[in-house]
């Protein structure tokens, strides 16, 4: 029981230690970029962050923080690019995703397989892309399960949910991703998050309301 819990207390601080300085740069400056930046200019600021991320993974591999957050500079990038850029980004995207959950899966609350399943349902299916329902699912629940209360574990649900047609399941969701803990580092990122829950709910409470 001692060599289990010290395992964990370990896995803990080696997981917390990986949040470097520049993983924290990656984090904000996403943040500004998707939410701050007009549309015009997303895809320059995205195309240079994402040269960034990756030059730190590439010298940091083993960083599960980073590589999570490459993949998910990587994979918003893809949703202002344009189509001939959009599949190979958010293939590279996956790759990140899946290369932090082969080192921690539950790095960052599970956010690596939250962001794993957002881009098995937004990318399209075979023979176009590797879009899954059922793997984005699959996904998204581990998600959950790792971060039950989380804004973005569950908007990403909802949002996916939705795209189901499976809207009073989709309200459920959004109301708890909306009473989420707010994040003291990350004040833009959640602004931006709850604007976008609550226009979700807005759509989902008028299909609800037919």
């Amino acid at each position: 029981m001692k060599t289990q819990l010290l395992t964990l207390l370990l896995t803990s601080f080696l997981s917390q230690a990986q949040m470097t300085d520049e993983v924290k740069a990656m984090q904000s400056n996403w943040a500004q970029v998707n939410y701050k930046v007009a549309d015009d200019n997303k895809e320059d600021a995205f195309e240079k962050l994402a040269k960034t991320a990756t030059q730190y993974v590439v010298n940091n591999p083993k960083n599960a923080h980073a590589l999570v957050w490459e993949g998910i500079i990587y994979s918003t990038y893809a949703g202002v690019a344009g189509t001939f850029s959009a599949g190979k980004l958010a293939k590279h995207a996956k790759k990140s995703f899946e290369q932090a959950i082969k080192i921690d899966g539950s790095v960052l609350n599970g956010s690596a397989y939250t962001s794993l399943g957002v881009l098995y349902f937004k990318v399209p299916g075979w023979p176009l892309s590797f879009g899954s329902d059922k793997k984005a699912v699959k996904n998204l629940k581990k998600g959950l399960e790792l971060n039950p209360d989380g804004i973005d574990s569950n908007y990403f649900y909802a949002d996916y949910l939705v795209e189901d047609d499976d809207y009073k399941q989709a309200k459920e969701y959004l109301l708890k991703a909306q009473k989420a803990t707010p994040r003291p580092t990350r004040t833009v990122a959640d602004e931006g998050r709850q604007a976008e829950i609550k226009q979700l709910l807005k759509k989902v409470n008028e299909e609800l309301a037919d």
